[in-house]
């Protein structure tokens, strides 16, 4: 199978991050509207929604992009060598305008205006131990698991793992500096203030390239099953 242009790859992700966004964002406002002020039934749906969203995502685009969908993943590839910096900064961007996209759509979905600043507060060091945690895991998951098993085995297990960090992680898991981004400017059940993105993203980013290094350590390229 011939490798994928530059323009399919970037399509790719920005068409992956957008329905992503959009799963996340889109179940989180039908499932606050329908759990009648019941925050876990809320989250729970929420959690399923997203996992499977997540799970189905990375089986339709993997094969073309890799199916990032989060710059600290793109991130770790770059640092791994499996993609180039020019690339890894077009992926990150397109990531970033997929996921205000995809946003910008469950907002008017559901009725509410394009882009509107959240009012949620998530900040202090348990929420971004939290984050650290989660996106610790994720990248863990993804080298760990990718090395040793086919795209579908690696789907899985990403969705599982992002589904657990919703419930056992004190920030419910974004794990995504795009993802962090884009549902700062949604006022409704997934929300964080913008004020409150840049705490996360330096604890995702923090995580990402701990986990790095750690699971490069206990996985190396060359265990990787043909």
């Amino acid at each position: 199978m011939p490798h994928p242009s530059l323009g399919r790859l970037l399509a790719a992700e920005f068409v992956g991050t957008t329905l992503l966004l959009a799963v996340i964002v889109g179940s989180g406002i039908m499932a606050e509207r329908l759990a009648g002020g019941n925050a876990a039934i809320a989250l729970f749906v929420n959690t399923l929604a997203t996992g499977a969203g997540l799970l189905t995502l990375i089986l339709m685009f993997a094969p073309i992009s890799g199916a990032h969908f989060n710059p600290v993943v793109t991130l770790s590839a770059s640092i791994d060598r499996e993609i180039e910096m020019r690339e890894a900064a077009l992926f990150v961007s397109v990531q970033l305008a997929g996921a205000l996209l995809g946003v910008a759509i469950a907002n008017l979905m559901f009725g509410f205006s394009v882009l509107h600043p959240s009012t949620k507060e998530r900040t202090g060091f348990a929420q971004w131990l939290g984050e650290f945690i989660a996106t610790f895991g994720l990248i863990g998951v993804i080298i760990s698991v990718s090395r040793r098993h086919p795209i579908p085995v690696t789907a899985v297990a990403v969705a599982a793992f992002i589904s657990a960090a919703y419930w056992f992680t004190s920030s419910t898991s974004f794990a995504n500096p795009a993802v962090t981004i884009a549902r700062s400017l949604t006022d409704t059940f997934t929300g964080i203030r913008p004020a409150d993105a840049p705490g996360f993203v330096t604890a995702q980013i923090l995580g990402a390239l701990a986990s790095t290094f750690v699971f490069n350590w206990l996985v190396p390229r060359q265990n990787r099953e043909r």
